[in-house]
């Protein structure tokens, strides 16, 4: 299609005909392959003279074509982007930047972005000269300097290795950029330093002294923000702080970095806390400051507070701060106001976002407080608490028409905020009880709705604290439940949040239980009015508190929830742009159905009931649709196939989109997916195995084969199909003998290449499980492929292997042990044409040494748990550990100087953090495995010392000679193991027999 006609085709395509419109999205379709497509759409969006529409949704179709097709998600996939178009593309996108306008740039920015993130450096090595040669030419600065932000935003979260391409870009460019900034600004060149760090530093600093001009500043708050000066300041805050935090720490640094970090504290970090101080200086004398820059620049003041340094530079000015900047901050305001009065949703949605967090005066004023009294709280906490106390008193005694409302809403909130650490301290946490009834409780009705939500949250903060009075919890609760009928969105929102700490605190039951129907009803009201997923926790807190007694609620919860989660997910789809708080609320309605059903686990017949109500989320989210929510659904999808009954034809129809989607893209889910498949292999077997259509068994070997065989896969993404081998295993005992081989080939084939050593584990399990199997016939593959002798020596070898503490290096786990230990033991009762004398002994004293080594596991387990145990009871969940910095210390001396300690402490801490490792280098990842983890199995009911003692009875009944041979071929120590073991059984067998006879008493 020549240049004209494709411009005639993008015009239709805006068409309101819809039949116009659709033919030009299909002429569009078919053409987009075609040589030179690209080059052609890059040249409308270029061209001036075309018209603006057109050149928009050109500039969108070519941006989505390259999302698409620039690099093919798969590597077999043949490229639907030529070579040549990709280079003319390459060579002239970068110079089109600057030329196009801001509407068009930004789709242009988002193909520059993919093709560098799929090209650079290997197919576009001149990209970075690009960059240096434009940022030499005054025309093309801005050019050059937006495509090397997309550049370097490349490697923002990748991992030091690789991020190796970025530190040629920073030699390459920041001396430019250095110049070009001295530039700018025009910096005295007296104030240079040969250091080029100083350089930096005279600039930024030089950038925050600077007055912002009044003379031009937009009226408008919203544009005033955006306005280039602010800009400026708060990005020059934003590079001082990552400094400041990440380099000039003298505790979080490396050794090697330390030097720099002296130096960064005693040359730069005060002039910077300086500058900080001034600025701030505008909410004192109401002068305009962006949010962004107070959230940053407090920021820097709350990591400054545990430095001595630092703090006595701020200490002269700690009241002005806290009293003048840091609590206004903190108070109810007009913008609160009109965003309450006019769009309530708003107003929720921002005081619940976490990201909204990241940006608010508000939140950072809190957190300036609460690092304070934590750190420095010595003096600091009682003159801020007087100043709070004064507020209350002020207010109580003002006429209902002079109250300072906002200023009692600060005062809540700081109270609220200082919760944790009040509730330690005395003299105040004896009063609190008394604080909340005279100044809290009377709040929740307050004439003014921003003070009830602000009394219901305080309420929320300090419900768990030991009511003196049980009447006072009980007023505040049942005032919190009303909050849920308040004519104002968000008091009834904040009721709901602070109902969870209620229902989580509260010892009787029975205040909530005759509530608890018309609590429910408050509750899915507004559910249908604010999708937000915090609301569901309280939800979840109700369900697990209340347990089965939840049973005759179960399935209206469950229509409650899914239609909510319908809703949320049709709001989330609607409007890709918005903020992720429908996608969050979807997830948090699937938490919640699964805290139900887990609550209901002992009432089976419930789960009939409720299963046509989540079969259509389940079939519709187990495929690509629910990416987002997908750990979730399999979560539901595992308790309705291990609770339920039986597993109804209708569940059994999720098998095949669990498999497609694991066969496609669902592999980092294999984990989770692993749980619902155990299921319907182990509780609905019979169907399993009959049912030829669709045919389970060849499905979950063509995703299994797939899998295992796959070399490009790691060895920790396939650990699941090993132990789906072991399900069907000992679930099909006798059932799936042609699949045997199968299987062994795969488990032989992967073993032989891989490295990791938990694999290997799992791997050699499977053997082992095929042994417990039928040994005869896993015996006669394995020497009909030729490795039976490798694969036993390799399994002995990895028996007998050591790390130096003498802790075994594989098969750490009781379930390891007890799978090898029936494996082997299975070989035992084989006849001796099939094991040969010297095998057998090698075989016998293998079982032997691991069933010891389980029985001594056992034991240590159990009594791990029954100390662990003692020790929670004994375990007082307040108890903080958070040591002040001692402000008494003669000020000129830092804390710095003395935090070699404190570094090391913290070494060790980051140390254990990854991963609790011990020394030795030969760990694996599969310490972190327990065997509470473990999912139930068939074998879960054999004893493995019954089970070796009645083989090797049978050994000794069927082949008297050969039991006597082996017996006498055992020295001394085996003999006694063996002996052991036999009593050992003994004692379990009359164990096992006290264990049922309890079970049916109980029942």
């Amino acid at each position: 299609m020549d240049l004209p006609s494709l411009a005639v085709v993008l015009r239709a395509a805006l068409s309101h005909v819809p039949e116009e419109r659709k033919a030009a999205e299909e002429s569009l379709n078919q053409f987009q392959y075609t040589p030179q497509h690209l080059v052609r759409l890059l040249q409308i969006i270029v061209d001036g003279s075309c018209d603006m529409a057109v050149r928009q949704v050109a500039s969108i179709h070519f941006k989505n074509f390259i999302a698409k097709n620039w690099s093919p998600n798969d590597p077999d996939e043949s490229p639907k982007v030529l070579e040549s178009d990709k280079a003319m593309v390459r060579e002239n996108i970068l110079g089109f930047i600057v030329q196009v306008p801001p509407l068009l740039r930004a789709q242009l920015g988002e193909s520059i972005k993919t093709i560098i993130h799929s090209d650079y450096p290997e197919q576009w090595p001149s990209l970075l000269h690009w960059v240096t040669h434009n940022l030499e030419l005054q025309n093309q600065i801005f050019g050059a300097l937006y495509v090397l932000r997309v550049l370097a935003r490349k490697y923002e979260f990748k991992s030091e290795d690789e991020r190796i391409p970025l530190y040629h870009i920073v030699e390459e460019t920041f001396p430019r950029l250095l110049s070009i900034f001295s530039k700018l600004l025009e910096i005295p060149k007296q104030l240079f330093d040969p250091n080029v760090f100083n350089a930096w530093m005279v600039l930024f600093i030089n950038l925050l002294e600077r007055p912002v001009p009044v003379e031009g500043q937009p009226l408008d708050p919203e544009i005033r923000k955006s306005w280039g000066w602010w800009k400026v300041k708060k990005w020059t805050i934003h590079i001082l702080n990552r400094l400041y935090t990440r380099f000039g720490d003298l505790k979080l640094q490396k050794p090697e970095s330390k030097a720099f970090a002296q130096m960064f504290q005693k040359t730069y970090a005060g002039k910077i806390l300086a500058c900080h101080m001034q600025l701030l200086n505008a909410i004192r004398t109401g002068d305009y400051l962006p949010d962004r820059v107070i959230n940053l620049v407090l920021q820097y003041l709350t990591n400054s507070v545990t430095k001595n340094s630092m703090y006595q530079m701020m200490q002269p000015q700690i009241d002005i701060l806290l009293f003048e900047i840091i609590f206004p901050l903190m108070c109810f305001n007009d913008n609160d106001q009109k965003l309450w009065d006019e769009d309530p949703h708003e107003y929720v949605r921002k005081g619940y976002d976490i990201i909204e967090d990241l940006y608010s005066p508000r939140t950072a004023a809190m957190d300036f407080v609460s690092e304070l009294v934590r750190k420095r709280g010595k003096n600091n906490l009682q003159k801020f608490i007087h100043f709070v106390v004064d507020i209350f008193r002020r207010y109580d005694e003002a006429p209902a028409e002079f109250k300072p409302y906002r200023q009692k809403d600060g005062a809540l909130l700081a109270i609220g905020t200082l919760c944790d650490k009040l509730k330690q301290t005395d003299p105040y946490k004896s009063e609190l009880e008394r604080m909340l009834v005279q100044h809290v409780f009377p709040e929740f009705s307050s004439r003014v709705g921003h003070l009830r939500a602000k009394a219901a949250w305080v309420a929320g903060q300090y419900a768990h604290i030991n009511f003196s009075d049980s009447n006072n919890f009980r007023q505040a609760m049942h005032c919190i439940v009303s909050g849920m009928r308040d004519p104002d969105l968000p008091v009834r929102v904040d009721s709901v949040f602070a109902l969870r700490s209620f229902v989580e605190a509260c010892k009787d039951l029975d205040e909530i239980r005759p509530i608890l129907p018309q609590l429910l009803d408050e509750f899915f009201k507004l559910m249908n009015e604010v999708e937000n997923e915090d609301l569901v926790f309280t939800l979840e807190t109700i369900v697990d508190k209340f347990g089965e007694e939840m049973a005759p609620y179960a399935l209206g919860l469950c229509q409650n929830l899914a239609a909510a989660f319908w809703r949320c997910m049709a709001s989330s789809e609607a409007d890709d742009e918005a903020d992720d708080s429908g996608a969050l609320a979807a997830v948090g309605c699937l938490r919640a159905i699964s805290t139900i059903l887990e609550s209901i686990s002992s009432l089976p017949h419930l789960f009939i009931q409720i299963e046509p109500t989540l079969l259509p989320i389940m079939r519709r989210m187990l495929t690509s649709d629910g990416q987002d929510v997908y750990e979730e659904v399999l979560e539901i999808v595992s308790y309705m196939t291990f609770f339920s009954p039986t597993i109804s034809l209708d569940m059994w129809s999720l098998w095949p989109l669990m498999m497609e989607a694991l066969n496609d893209w669902a592999i980092d889910f294999f984990e989770n997916i692993l749980v619902p498949l155990d299921n319907y292999i182990s509780r609905g077997t019979d169907h399993f195995l009959s049912c030829k259509d669709p045919d389970y068994q060849q499905s979950l070997w063509n995703a299994l084969q797939s899998i295992m065989m796959d070399e490009n896969m790691e060895d920790s993404d396939i650990e699941p199909a090993p132990k789906l081998i072991e399900v069907l295993f000992q679930n099909c005992k006798g059932n799936v003998d042609p699949w045997v081989e199968h299987y062994l080939r795969i488990t032989i084939a992967r073993l032989r290449r891989t490295q990791k050593p938990y694999l290997k584990c799992l791997l050699v399990q499977v053997i082992a499980n095929a042994l417990y199997y039928n040994p005869s016939l896993t015996l006669e593959i394995l020497n009909k492929l030729g490795v039976a002798a490798d694969i036993f020596n390799h399994w002995f070898t990895m028996l007998q292997q050591v790390k130096k503490s003498g802790a075994r290096v594989h098969f750490k786990r009781e379930h390891d042990k007890k799978v090898c230990c029936l494996g082997l033991t299975s070989l035992i009762g084989l006849p001796a044409d099939k094991i040969p004398a010297e095998a057998l002994d090698r075989i016998f004293k293998a079982a032997l040494e691991l069933l010891v080594a389980y029985k001594d596991q056992v034991a240590e387990n159990k009594k791990q748990n029954e100390e662990d145990a003692d020790e929670m009871d004994g375990f007082d969940a307040d108890e903080e550990d958070d040591e002040e910095v001692d402000s008494d210390k003669e000020m000129g001396l830092d804390d710095e100087d003395g935090d070699e300690v404190s570094s090391l402490q913290l070494q060790k801490l980051a140390a254990e953090a990854r991963g609790f490792q011990p020394a030795d280098e030969d760990d694996d990842s599969d310490d972190g495995f327990s065997d509470d983890e473990e999912l139930q199995s068939p074998i879960d009911e054999v004893d493995p010392f019954i089970f070796f003692v009645e083989t090797v009875q049978g050994l000794q009944a069927s082949d008297p000679a050969r039991f006597q041979n082996l017996m006498q071929t055992l020295d001394f120590r085996y003999q006694v193991l063996a002996s052991g073991i036999a009593q050992h059984a003994e004692e379990r067998k009359v164990e096992i027999e006290k264990e049922k006879l309890e079970k049916a008493n109980a029942q």
